[in-house]
Formats: structure tokens, C-alpha cells, sequence
């Protein structure tokens, strides 16, 4: 089969410069002609620039790319031209994932595993899907993590010089696509022949789960788990949220680890996600938390859990408890070398988190004297410490727990790590009846290293003139250096106000302006950011954190515990006269 190269003029488009994950907007503004072909061309074009990239050197002849998406609206439309872009701009073959779904995880696990040039995700991650939602697109590099800035600035370059984009033809067939006739619904490989430049193009589909699914279990032990569903007095509750993990979970817990298929919920992936918010939290996942609650459901599972919609997030819960990701990070590096065989193998020097995730893996990490380091929100920012082997196990407050098996965050990790931990406290060492549950060891985790009390405010789709204008006056505030308002209420000194700057341990590299910041002697927070998530406006961010170890106030109500810090700061913020928000989109 054979093609023609064609080249179309196209003009740029403004604001395709990539947020924190990708570039991510509307659908319908994907959908206009020629923006996703400019975005894509753009990425070609910049890739022979940047050293390492696997374009960088005239003669490569393996430019080897992956390629799939969550399944969200667009999702196949944009496959079918990401494949005609690739054809036309000396990409040499493109693993595509079976129907065109890969989960994030599994697209960094396929990159390392078959040492490839990089890969391409189709996602906007936890923003809802549809006609009327959000699409996303990004770039993994060839160690399987998001671009870093040394790509994106130049991706971004591109973008704003943008006159043509090259794709695949074939004047034969009605709408002028060489691969209409191409099958993603079973794995099978497609050869074609460039007309042009005499080359060959590749499209192989693959099994989407084969990958990632062996990966995992070399990092688990997947026998003990099994032992652990055996178990009468066990059970769990998976809900895919009609995300992608759908598949993968049928596979890992049911297939693989037996599973009662009815522990199984929403795994049927779809394009809008059921008309529900991928994301899982408290209220975007309130269904599944009502059954993990024995209030409301006598027959409440031992453990529920739920991921996102392209995979790489995580929500655990007990029975009627929810763990906070910064209590989740701290407790998985806790147990990592007793439960996890790929940490009791391979050790664990140290782990890293974002800088507003509450600081509780902080107090873990100096008891197992290993080292721990704060970064910026996005997981490039962890990137360099897994590969250098300062750190094995990182997280972020945002759902996100990974390690260094790949470099994305990881939501089935994470859950099999919360499962490998019940299965090492209760397989072989309770009996029937006596269950040590998701509560009691988060618990015994606070009496033994104090609670970081912790919740994050957002407020999403604000004005972006107007969220800008009050980091302004944050930043003015903190240039007077009047905190007696904030010293007054937490009863300690502010020891640091500062708008957080981060210098890469590594590559020595400097990110600035991450997020303001004010923290107190006594080791509690505020912090205010913009989120690079959103697809429209601006999404202001709140982070109240509040360190206990008095245990008479340890088991306290979170919103009572902070509602002092919350108050304070947003009247210091005056969030409310410079937005007209009234109250949060999402209190997690």
C-alpha cells in the first residue's frame, strides 16, 4: 500500500503553548481546520532540534512512536490524522493502542520497555470528555516522562512560525486517507510505501494491557494478592469512572487476581465518561464513596478506589474513611520495602513531592534517613530525580502517586500498592474476622508520625485577569512583611513567605514563580497557585495544611481543624472582592 505526501498551508493558531501536562482546550477548538495538523507538525518540526530527542540525528532510521488516548470525544478522529501527520514526517513506525486506548502509565511503560523515540497521549486527564468538553494532547519523551521545557519551548517556537503541515493522501479513496481500510480493534501490523520519498511507514496495533500489566507484576506480588481476595472477610470496590483503566482493571483484578467481577464499576470506557467527571475526588467520585460507606451500605467493601480518566490518578478509601493523597504517599514509602518486593529488592534512597502536598512523607522519610525533596506541581519535575536515583517513589496532593518503574503518575500503582500493604498486614497474619483495615493503618501512621491535617480549595473557570490580579496583591502582601493577621490565628511566626523557586538537584535547572507560599513555624501552610489543568479561564488553588501530634486533637474533623487557616486566608487572599467566588468548585 502506498501513499503521497501533501502540503498544506496553514497559519498559526494563538495559545498553543502546553500547560502543565500538554496543550488542552475545547474540543470544538481542536476541531477547527488545521489546529490539531499545526499543533502535531510543529512537534515534528521541533524534534530534530532538540539533542536526544531520537529525531536529532540525520541517519536514525527507527523513529519509533506510540501512540493512544483515553477514549474521550476526538479521540479516534485525531488518531487517524496524528497517523497521516507521522507518515508524512519521518516517523518510521507507530504503535498505536488496541481501539486506540492506552492508559498514561502504559504509554511510558511501553516507551522504556521497547526503547522507543517517544509517544504521543491523547488526553485532557481528569476534565470531563464530550462535544461540548475538553480534549488534550502531549509528548513523552524517550524516558517515558512528559516533555520537559527543553522540548515545550520549542514546541511553542514552532508553533508561532507554523506555514504548512505535511500529511499522508492517497487520491484513491474517498476522503484522501491512506489508512481508512486500518483496523484498530485487534492487534495486527500495516505496512505502507512513501510514493515520495521511497520510504517506509509502519502502524502496528498492539495488545493495549500486555506492557504495563507484566510490568506490574515484577513490581508486586501478585500471589500474596491473590491470597488477599481469597480472603472471606475481604473485598473491594474499582470504579474506572468510564475512563480508560476500565479495561485494565478487568484484567489486573478480576483476570489476574480474582476478583468477584462485581467489584468492577463503570469499566466500560466512554467518550464523554457517562456524562460524569473523570476525577477522582470526594465529589466528582461521591457514588463510590457512598458504597464504601457502611452508613449508607451495610455490605460497604474494605476497600474502594477509583482512577481517572487516562489513568494516573488514584483515590483510596476505606470503609467509610478517605485517605488523603499526602497521608497516601507518606504511608506507601513507609511500608514500600516490607510490602512491595521491587523496593525490598531494588531499596529505597529517597522520595520527592510536590511543594503543596501536606508534608507528611517529610516525617517518613527523615525516620528511614533517606533523602526527600520538594518540586514544583507537574510530575516532568520528578523526572530527573527517578532517572538519577535520588528518588524512587514521588506524589503529588492532585491524586497523583508513582514510582520509578516509569515515569508518569501511576493510578493502578498506586492501588496495588494499597492492596500489597493490606495483604502484608492481614495474609498469613490475621485470622478470618479480624481484618486490619485502610483506617486502622492510616491511623496508627499518625500516632506514629503526627497528621498533617490538609485540604485543597479550587476554584475553577475564574476570570483569569482577575485570578491574576489577586496573586498580585498576595505578592504585595508578602513584599510588606505584615503577618501579624496570619501569626495571630496560627499562633506561630511565618518563617517562610516567598513565591516558591525550584532549582533541579540534577541538571541545575531553575523554575520560578511556582506557587505562593506561606509557611509557619510550626510547620503549617498557605499556599496559593494557578493550575496549568484547566482548559478555559484559570483555576486558583488553595492549600491549608496544619501539623498535629497531640492525639487528643489527631482524630479531629478536618474541616474543624483548619477552619481557623481557611478563614484567614481568604481574607488575606481577598479571593472572594477579586473574583466574586463565593465558595469553592471542589473541596478535596
Amino acid at each position: 500500500m502506498e501513499f503521497d505526501i501533501k502540503t498544506v498551508s496553514v497559519e498559526p493558531f494563538e495559545g498553543q503553548k502546553t500547560g502543565t501536562s500538554g496543550l488542552r482546550k475545547k474540543v470544538r477548538v481542536f476541531q477547527q481546520p488545521g489546529y490539531l495538523e499545526a499543533f502535531v507538525q510543529s512537534v515534528f518540526c521541533a524534534l530534530p532540534e532538540i539533542p536526544g530527542s531520537g529525531f536529532d540525528q540525520p541517519s536514525a532510521e527507527e523513529r519509533v512512536l506510540v501512540l493512544g488516548g483515553d477514549g474521550r470525544y476526538f479521540n479516534k478522529e485525531a488518531i487517524r490524522n496524528i497517523l497521516r501527520l507521522a507518515a508524512a514526517n519521518n516517523v518510521n513506525r507507530v504503535l498505536v493502542g488496541q481501539n486506540g486506548l492506552l492508559c498514561t502509565p502504559a504509554v511510558s511503560a511501553i516507551i522504556r520497555r521497547r526503547n522507543l523515540a517517544g509517544g504521543i497521549i491523547l488526553t485532557a486527564s481528569h476534565n470531563p470528555g464530550g462535544p461540548e468538553a475538553d480534549f488534550g494532547i502531549k509528548y513523552n519523551t524517550k524516558d517515558g516522562g512528559p516533555a520537559p521545557e527543553s522540548y515545550t519551548d520549542v514546541f511553542y517556537k514552532w508553533t508561532r512560525q507554523i506555514r504548512e503541515y505535511r500529511i499522508a493522501v492517497d487520491p484513491s479513496t474517498a476522503d484522501g486517507d491512506p489508512f481508512s481500510e486500518i483496523s484498530l480493534e485487534r492487534p495486527r501490523v500495516y505496512e505502507f510505501l512513501s510514493r515520495d520519498t521511497k520510504s517506509r511507514f509502519v502502524i502496528e496495533v498492539i495488545d493495549s494491557m500486555d506492557d504495563y500489566v507484566s510490568l506490574l507484576k515484577e513490581i508486586f506480588d501478585f500471589q500474596m494478592l491473590r491470597e488477599l481476595f481469597r480472603r472471606s472477610d475481604f473485598s473491594m470496590l474499582f470504579d474506572a469512572l468510564h475512563g480508560v483503566t476500565g479495561p485494565y482493571g478487568k484484567r489486573i483484578f478480576v483476570e489476574e487476581l480474582g476478583a468477584a467481577p462485581e467489584s468492577l464499576r463503570n469499566c466500560q470506557p466512554l467518550e464523554d465518561f457517562g456524562g460524569g467527571h473523570p476525577d477522582p475526588n470526594l465529589v466528582y467520585a461521591a457514588d463510590l464513596v457512598s458504597r464504601c460507606d457502611p452508613k449508607q451500605n451495610p455490605n460497604a467493601p474494605q476497600f474502594g478506589a477509583a482512577s481517572d480518566g487516562d489513568g494516573d490518578r488514584n483515590m483510596v478509601l476505606g470503609r467509610g474513611f478517605f485517605v488523603t493523597p499526602s497521608d497516601s504517599l507518606a504511608v506507601i514509602v513507609a511500608y514500600a520495602k516490607d510490602a512491595i518486593p521491587y523496593f525490598r529488592k531494588g531499596g529505597l534512597v529517597g522520595a520527592a513531592r510536590s511543594m503543596p502536598t501536606a508534608s507528611a512523607v517529610d516525617k517518613v522519610t527523615a525516620k528511614l534517613k533517606i533523602n526527600v525533596f520538594e518540586t514544583p506541581t507537574g510530575w516532568k519535575y520528578f523526572s530527573n530525580l527517578l532517572s538519577s536515583g535520588k528518588a524512587q517513589i514521588c506524589g503529588e496532593e492532585s491524586f497523583g502517586t508513582s514510582s520509578d518503574h516509569i515515569r508518569e503518575k501511576d493510578g493502578l500503582w498506586a492501588i496495588l500498592c494499597w492492596l500489597s500493604i493490606l495483604a502484608y498486614r492481614n495474609v498469613g497474619k490475621t485470622p478470618v474476622g479480624s481484618f486490619i483495615g485502610i483506617q486502622q493503618i492510616v491511623e496508627e501512621h499518625w500516632k506514629e508520625y503526627g497528621r498533617n491535617f490538609f485540604t485543597r480549595y479550587d476554584y475553577e473557570e475564574c476570570d483569569a485577569v482577575a485570578a491574576e490580579r489577586m496573586m498580585a496583591h498576595l505578592r504585595q502582601y508578602q513584599e510588606n512583611g505584615d503577618y501579624a493577621v496570619l501569626e495571630r490565628v496560627v499562633g506561630h511566626p511565618v518563617i517562610v513567605a516567598d513565591d516558591f523557586t525550584y532549582t533541579d538537584p540534577v541538571d541545575h535547572s531553575v523554575a520560578k514563580n511556582q506557587g505562593l507560599r506561606f509557611v509557619f513555624a510550626n510547620g503549617s501552610r498557605i499556599v496559593f497557585r494557578i493550575s496549568g489543568t484547566g482548559s478555559t479561564g484559570a483555576t486558583i488553588r488553595m492549600y491549608i495544611e496544619k501539623f498535629v501530634q497531640d492525639q487528643a486533637k489527631m482524630f479531629a474533623d478536618t474541616a474543624e481543624a483548619l477552619s481557623d487557616l481557611i478563614h484567614v486566608a481568604l481574607q488575606v487572599s481577598q479571593l472572594e472582592a477579586f473574583t466574586g467566588r463565593t465558595a469553592p468548585s471542589v473541596i478535596t
